[in-house]
């Protein structure tokens, strides 16, 4: 089980980020790649991925990132930089001034678990070649795993932060908390997430702890190692539509029932969440047409609709968003 203490303060300053963090994305994104899984929103992006690693297997640290980053168990902390709040480009110029105390105490942590290509002695030494390689491997991934899905990604983080924002305001904090996935506890300022892989508590000591939504984190927050590092709890979120690059196809059974001025507002309304009774009185209709209409697009792929306790909020999935920006 993971503890995190909060203090006061800590509650005060605990907030969601402002955006998918690509650096986050990337790195465990690599974590999902060799899984074998039946999951029908990942299956498709898992297959291309590996078909366009294998054309590029010879990139240089594609080999050491894959060693760094397996499907369970301890990853580098240095890989995940506070920075990459800022932007890709942000994140890589931390790992690339990462000292060398750090390096070291990464790489000897995943040492201990399991073997490592022989550039990583480079690396943990901090040798600016290896870090530039390091680098490198992780935008050329970056460009192959995320970039044709970027928009897919960001829609479902969006979405996610929509239902936060309502959460905190009908919840407060412990709402926003309790909420990150089942099961999670609230007891006397201690948040409790059951099933993590190793004990241990975490104490946020008056900094707060940003909470990152995130796309292809699996089914359990993820926290780092150092509690000396800025405090960070990485949260799954609704995978919505899946991933799929391309265009929409437009000409299906299930769009055509979307023709129509009143789905069409149903649509537009639930740009940045909605919930029933909000549409009904944006739309001055019933909140059973609403239903009626939510019901269409949510079947045709364009909706996800999320109850917490009486409220359904509805969001655009990916597909929708592209059809509403066409």
């Amino acid at each position: 089980m993971l503890k995190i203490h909060f203090s006061g303060e800590d509650i005060l300053r605990t907030r969601v980020a402002p955006a998918a963090n690509p650096v986050w994305e990337a790195v465990l994104s690599l974590h999902l790649l060799p899984k074998r899984t039946g999951d029908p929103l990942l299956s498709g992006w898992r297959r291309d991925v590996l078909r366009d690693l294998y054309r590029e297997e010879n990139i240089d640290g594609l080999r050491l990132l894959l060693a760094l980053n397996p499907p369970r168990g301890y990853f580098p902390d240095f890989l995940t930089p506070y920075e990459s709040m800022d932007g890709f480009e942000a994140g890589m110029e931390a790992v690339r001034r990462t000292p060398v105390s750090l390096l070291h105490r990464d790489l000897t942590l995943v040492a201990n678990t399991r073997s490592l290509p022989a550039d990583a002695g480079a690396l943990a030494r901090g040798e600016p070649d290896a870090l530039e390689q390091l680098t490198t491997a992780m935008g050329r991934y970056r460009e192959l795993a995320l970039g044709p899905y970027w928009t897919h990604v960001q829609a479902a983080v969006e979405a996610d932060r929509a239902r936060r924002a309502r959460t905190l305001l009908d919840g407060g904090v412990k709402g926003l908390l309790t909420g990150l996935r089942p099961g999670v506890r609230w007891d006397s300022g201690i948040l409790e997430i059951p099933g993590y892989p190793n004990s241990r508590e975490l104490h946020l000591e008056g900094r707060g702890l940003l909470l990152v939504p995130s796309f292809f984190c699996a089914d359990m927050p993820v926290a780092l190692l150092d509690p000396e590092l800025p405090p960070v709890l990485v949260y799954p979120v609704d995978r919505l539509g899946g991933l799929a690059s391309g265009k929409p196809e437009k000409s299906t059974t299930a769009l055509a029932a979307l023709l129509g001025r009143t789905r069409a507002a149903v649509l537009a309304a639930s740009d940045d969440g909605c919930s029933t009774g909000e549409l009904a009185r944006r739309l001055y209709i019933s909140p059973a047409a609403v239903s009626q209409h939510t019901t269409v697009l949510r079947n045709a792929g364009l909706l996800v609709s999320h109850r917490d306790r009486n409220t359904v909020l509805h969001t655009l999935t990916p597909l929708g968003r592209a059809i509403l920006n066409t």
